[in-house]
């Protein structure tokens, strides 16, 4: 279900006070989906305050996107069933979602928001640790790369392989690994598990590790991703918050 650029900005009107108490209320994502876009949805067809609630084969397959509180063109992923993030093992399920898909289908709000067309590779989905993030509700960050680090990610894209390995340079300060997706989309592929499958000491403890994903278009012109995974580490001011890498004023569009 696609809403009108307006209702976006009623949305927002709308959340604005629900979620300000955001970070003294680790529940405010979960009790504004569950408490009021999911039955507004199923009342009225009307998502709001989100703009976008899905509701497929039940309310446990569904999804609402909501405007963030913070940036003028950040929105959030958020499923209508109850996970806590990256470390509830409902991520890893054989039948849960996979949100990271619909998130990157989400990514045209972000556009609306910005009132210009945005690059694949000026586009990214993040989620943070259970350390770095203030919600105890999952949700994706879907917004604008900061442009230091798309200008990183393009100088270095040839280096990125189908294995992960250490990126050659920090991003904003941070030192995160990389691997390749060679696909348009992310319907095939699931970043959780590309991380988890590949990595039995990550698939014990997700819940220290970010991931991100940037849209790319590789030398040969095919477009596919860039996921990024960095490990929370407290001794090195590390919060796991790949939220860092995104531009919540996404800059890029005032072509900047």
């Amino acid at each position: 279900m696609r809403a009108a650029a307006a209702s976006v900005v009623v949305g927002c009107l709308v959340v604005t006070c629900a979620v300000a108490g955001r970070a003294s209320d680790p529940s405010a994502l979960w009790n504004i989906v569950n408490g009021q876009c999911v039955p507004h949805e199923e009342q009225t067809l009307d998502p709001s305050p989100c703009v976008e609630v899905e509701i497929s084969d039940g309310v446990a397959k569904g999804y609402a996107v909501l405007k963030d509180l913070v940036g003028a063109t950040q929105f959030l992923l958020i499923p209508t069933t109850r996970i806590s993030g990256i470390d509830d093992p409902l991520i890893l399920a054989p039948d849960t979602p996979n949100y990271w898909d619909d998130a990157w289908e989400a990514r045209y709000y972000v556009e609306e928001r910005a009132q210009a067309p945005l690059p694949r590779d000026g586009l990214s989905l993040a989620i943070n640790s259970a350390m770095g993030r203030t919600q105890n509700q999952f949700h994706i960050h879907i917004d604008c790369v900061r442009t230091d680090v798309r200008a990183a990610l393009i100088a270095h894209l040839p280096q990125i392989g189908d294995n992960w390995a250490p990126f050659p340079v920090p991003l904003a300060g941070h030192r995160y690994r990389a691997i390749r997706v060679m696909r348009a989309t992310l319907d095939s592929v699931n970043p959780f598990r590309l991380l988890a499958d590949n990595d039995p000491k990550a698939a014990a403890n997700m819940g220290v590790h970010t991931l991100v994903v940037v849209g790319a278009t590789f030398p040969d012109d095919s477009p596919g991703f860039v996921v990024l995974d960095d490990r929370a580490d407290p001794a090195k001011a590390d919060r796991g918050s790949g939220e860092d890498l995104q531009d919540h004023t996404c800059a890029l569009a005032k072509g900047s």
